[in-house]
């Protein structure tokens, strides 16, 4: 048996973790990462909050893995694009695909097409300068909605109930800044269908949320709160009342909790969003009004035809294992859907690689890896090269910031070297 060559498709957590994963099994198998982008780590440096750089300290240990592991990176090399995905099979010998669920699901309500009704995947993007996001230029207004009480929209909302000097040691560029216009919102309300001590976010978010000094948080009377029954229940409850009998009676800005409210459907004028129906299941309804509508009612895919499930799906196909076709796998949400933390990521690439490793039990390698497409891949960017973007992301940071990314891929480009045969990190 011969170590095989392995392509992993995405550089987020999923493919960081898968190729852990599988360098701890094979030793001298050809593993290389490949990304659209020129930059690596996907969800963490682009999903995760800006103000979040605690979560984004994952990458540490993905460098060491780059540096130490011998694990490639070639990015600015879409699959489907820069190659098929047909021809990297025929390169590789397993090829994984690790690139996660990136579409908001949308709310499937009348009214939703509002101008003015914005996912918050894409908002999180916009935040942290995403290139696809470039264009992207919500107008929240002075009393925006979020639907959805999991911790992506507990995200938002504190993203938008902060003051401009709370982002003091931040990923938020000035562009951003100015584009969440905090300044301006006077009152947010978020609405979630569950009762409070069954909403997905976790405490500690809602702790997270008393540091703010400028907001006061109230629950509206009609919220249903529920009945504690497990101690996770009763501390989640605690932390709610904590955080609203914080009374600041000259706060800047309202948080209104709406605790088992469903959306039903979108009031509009002159094609934007001018509030949202929503409704218990007593057959209560109410209207809230809202100058934007944030939606955070999950993920879906979202991707290039050619990667989607429908479209690589063989006639072998366990999604339990992995398994898409022979060769090819999946791993992180692409394979398990749009749950889960980045701590489960790494247990999900754990249970696909232990597949992987079993079905190549007595193969040998039979595929040339990078070595047989590298001369037909265009402005691909090596780990060495994302080095280079990396420090000027760093050394271009504004006081009190963390980096200064890039926010378009030619700016990027500027600081990376075409990946040549004889430069495969």
């Amino acid at each position: 048996m011969s170590a095989p060559n392995i392509a992993i498709i995405g550089s987020g957590p999923s493919g960081c973790y898968m190729a852990q994963a599988l360098r701890k099994h094979w030793a001298d198998a050809e593993i290389v990462i490949f990304d659209r982008l020129p930059v690596p780590y996907g969800l963490v440096r682009y999903g995760v909050a800006p103000d979040h750089p605690g979560t984004k300290a994952v990458t540490r240990q993905f460098e060491r893995m780059f540096e130490r592991d011998r694990i490639h990176f070639v990015g600015n090399a879409e699959i489907g694009k820069a190659i098929s995905l047909a021809n990297l099979r025929a390169a590789f010998d397993i090829v994984v695909i690790a690139t996660g669920l990136h579409g908001d699901r949308p709310l499937a309500i009348q009214g939703e097409d509002a101008e003015n009704i914005y996912g918050a995947g894409q908002v999180t993007r916009m935040l942290n300068d995403h290139p696809d996001e470039a264009c992207f230029a919500p107008a929240f207004g002075k009393c925006p909605l979020i639907v959805g009480n999991g911790n992506v929209a507990i995200d938002v909302l504190r993203l938008l109930a902060k003051s401009a000097v709370d982002f003091h040691g931040s990923e938020l560029s000035p562009e951003s800044l100015a584009q969440l216009a905090t300044h301006e919102i006077d009152q947010l309300h978020i609405v979630g269908r569950s009762p409070a001590v069954l909403a997905k976010f976790d405490t500690v978010m809602i702790r997270e949320l008393t540091k703010l000094q400028d907001v006061r948080f109230t629950i509206s009377e009609d919220s249903a709160l529920g009945e504690a029954t497990s101690a996770a229940e009763v501390t989640k409850l605690e932390a709610l009342l904590e955080l609203t009998d914080r009374h600041r009676a000259n706060a800047g800005r309202e948080v209104v909790f709406h605790f088992g409210w469903a959306p039903h459907c979108v009031s509009v004028a002159e094609g934007k969003a001018t509030g949202l129906e929503v409704s218990n299941g007593a057959g209560g309804k109410k209207t809230l009004l809202a100058s934007s509508i944030i939606t955070a009612v999950g993920f879906q895919e979202q991707c290039a035809a050619e990667l989607s499930r429908a479209q690589v799906a063989g006639t072998l196909v366990d999604i339990e294992k992995g398994l898409l076709d022979i060769g090819l796998y999946c791993a992180g949400w692409y394979r398990r859907g749009p749950t889960g933390t980045i701590p489960e990521n790494r247990s999900d690439a754990k249970h696909v690689a232990a597949y992987i490793v079993a079905d190549w039990a007595n193969n040998v390698s039979t595929r040339a890896g990078l070595a047989s497409i590298v001369s037909s891949l265009c402005n691909t960017v090596s780990y060495a090269h994302w080095q280079l973007i990396d420090k000027a992301e760093l050394d271009n940071a504004a006081e009190g910031r963390q980096r200064r990314k890039f926010r378009d891929i030619p700016s990027m480009l500027k600081f990376a070297t075409p990946l040549t045969s004889g430069e495969q990190q």
